[in-house]
């Protein structure tokens, strides 16, 4: 039976993890506080400016609405604040609801476009950054996945079928979407389209997303070359490109809060002739940790003191409603 091997990977896995936890935190002596907070405030930094491109993005497809850089900041902290903490990538969900919320007049196809004039650059660049990590003869190559202590990506990489079919259903769920959509299309594409109307200018995408986009890059370069500093593994060129080689891959393997299982494996792997593993492992939790607090409690301020709600789970169950009662608008054809 295959579920008795995967339940005690998955005991494992978070074995492995909760040894690794209190290592971070019988090391916290050793901590580098300063080299820590600078990190931490150099990884908000990052996220301001991918805000401020991304209110951008929202004002090339709204030029008449007023509204709010603070509001579209709130909705992007408080997205990941909620992804580092729930799997499954919930806080999309949030940003989308508190965007949307936050622009008179707008629409969830429109503000959900806006997000992939972000994922442009942010696809050049990992991909660029994964090129780097697997010619440097330390990254495991994706046949090698299966053999790495993480649950979740090794029982994919090791049922290779399971994941072609979890593939399929995901493009069969795709197309049964947009047969859905097609009774409403012409509408519906027409607000897409409204959504990434900054790339119709490309100097204004360059000066307005693309720049500050590359600002974000370079702070969030410096964020995690602190933080290796912090945890004692060491920040460099290399190090820091490859930390972000092993957020690419556990970024596409969301079962698990900030995809934590997958970047303890790796990073463990990747840096064992740099580091005492004992070291590195502290650091991939601690790390997380770290980024976790700090954006989960940024993200749960700008909620409470910019949105007035009062917990995450409020917003969850605000954006279903508003979502729920603008299909029934559509439905009945007020929209």
């Amino acid at each position: 039976m295959p579920v008795l091997p995967a339940s005690a990977s998955i005991g494992q896995s978070f074995s492995s993890f909760l040894h690794a936890a209190g290592q971070f935190f019988s090391d916290l002596a050793a901590v580098h506080w300063a080299a820590l907070v600078l990190g931490l405030a150099f990884f908000g930094l990052n996220l301001t400016l991918r805000s401020r491109a991304f209110f951008h993005s929202l004002r090339a497809a709204y030029p008449a609405a007023a509204f709010q850089w603070r509001r579209v900041w709130g909705a992007y902290f408080a997205a990941v604040g909620f992804n580092n903490v729930v799997p499954a990538r919930g806080g999309d969900v949030i940003k989308l609801f508190l965007t949307r919320s936050s622009i008179p007049g707008s629409r969830y196809p429109t503000v959900a476009a806006a997000f992939f004039v972000e994922s442009i650059f942010d696809v050049c660049v990992g991909v660029l950054v994964l090129v780097f990590a697997f010619t440097q003869g330390v990254f495991p190559k994706p046949p090698d996945f299966s053999k790495l202590s993480s649950f979740d990506i090794s029982y994919l990489a090791e049922h290779f079928h399971l994941t072609l079919f979890l593939i399929t259903v995901l493009g069969v769920l795709g197309v049964v979407a947009f047969a859905l959509l097609s009774v409403r299309l012409q509408a519906f594409w027409a607000r897409v389209r409204q959504g990434v109307t900054i790339l119709s200018d490309r100097r204004r995408y360059l000066r307005e997303v693309a720049a500050l986009q590359a600002l974000a890059w370079m702070c969030r370069f410096t964020a995690f070359w602190f933080l290796l500093e912090a945890f004692r593994v060491g920040g460099s060129v290399d190090n820091v490109l490859l930390v972000f080689a092993v957020n690419q891959v556990a970024g596409a393997v969301p079962f698990t809060p900030g995809g934590l299982g997958v970047q303890q494996a790796l990073l463990v792997k990747v840096f064992a002739t740099t580091a005492p593993a004992a070291v590195v492992a502290a650091y991939s939790v601690g790390q997380q940790i770290a980024i976790a607090a700090f954006t989960a409690l940024v993200g749960l301020g700008a909620v409470v003191f910019i949105f007035r709600f009062r917990s995450f789970k409020e917003v969850l169950y605000a954006g279903r409603a508003s979502r729920e009662a603008e299909r029934a608008a559509e439905r009945a054809g007020v929209y």
